[in-house]
């Protein structure tokens, strides 16, 4: 058993965290709602009344927070209380600069850091099936590892403090130029007069199939249930996937990368977005073709 604090219970880290207490960890949770809280507690986690108590005296620190301020304000806060060798492992999907800056600077006080952001949602982080990208050393990856697991089926390494975010970004600007080409084809088969169904039957299983298509089809009533049968409720937010699309131009510009089609999805989401859709699923961007 490993006393683990988990910092940030929002919809992904509240299944998270229970995960944690599920396996058998000492889990001490914070997060700014009281209904969160409760909810952690309800699942048998130790609620703290602050960031800093939460940490205090804990073996690893995870952290699911909004943004790369939030990280750095919350490891300013915990650094002073946390022993010697603690192992941070940031779970937030983060700007990597920021990732890697308060990785050295956690590393600077004797601890261990790394950058492992997920894949696969709120049901995933529900479900304990979470895939994580995980950037650090190889002793902090491998030190990571049976905590991440309890909450996870998949934990790779991509590389040094910062690859994960790398990666995590990298993969969601495909998943949302990908999303856009799936809905701009069902569409425009709908236009043509082929059947959704029939399309979704040939294209699945042809060089047009991707994830996108087969398992999380922006088609209501065709291919596995998606949020799209549910009116795009729930899933991953536009709000979530345009975050994730701006850290992708930000990091393009800083590394000179040429993203013509990325930089494209990244603005018709936020033309989506501040249409007032920013809670719907991002795959409701079908919409607005």
């Amino acid at each position: 058993m490993t006393r683990i604090a988990f910092i940030g219970l929002g919809n992904m880290g509240g299944g998270m965290a229970a995960n944690l207490a599920k396996a058998g960890h000492d889990v001490r949770a914070f997060d700014l709602s009281a209904e969160a809280l409760a909810r952690a507690e309800a699942a048998g986690c130790l609620v703290a009344d602050s960031a800093a108590a939460a940490a205090d005296g804990a073996e690893a620190v995870v952290t699911m927070l909004p943004a790369g301020r939030h990280v750095a304000e919350v490891y300013e806060t915990i650094f002073a209380g946390l022993p010697a060798g603690a192992l941070l492992i940031d779970c937030s999907t983060i700007d990597v600069a920021t990732s890697r800056a308060v990785a050295e600077a956690a590393q600077a006080r004797g601890l261990a850091a790394v950058d492992a952001p997920v894949s696969g949602g709120i049901a995933a982080a529900t479900a304990g099936t979470l895939t994580f990208m995980v950037g650090g050393s190889e002793d902090a990856f491998a030190r990571s590892q049976p905590v991440l697991a309890a909450m996870g089926k998949a934990v790779i390494h991509a590389g040094a403090n910062g690859a994960g975010q790398a990666a995590k970004i990298c993969n969601n600007m495909i998943l949302g130029a990908t999303m856009i080409a799936t809905c701009e084809a069902f569409a425009l088969a709908d236009k043509l007069g082929l059947d959704a169904q029939a399309f979704y039957d040939i294209a699945s299983v042809s060089s047009g199939q991707s994830w996108s298509m087969t398992s999380y089809c922006p088609v209501p009533g065709v291919g596995p249930t998606t949020p799209a049968d549910k009116d795009y409720q729930g899933g991953f937010a536009t709000a979530l996937m345009l975050k994730d699309l701006r850290l992708a131009m930000a990091a393009a510009k800083d590394a000179g990368a040429d993203v013509p089609m990325g930089s494209r999805a990244a603005e018709r989401y936020e033309a989506f977005a501040a249409a007032g859709n920013e809670g719907l699923d991002f795959s409701a961007i079908i919409r607005s073709l």
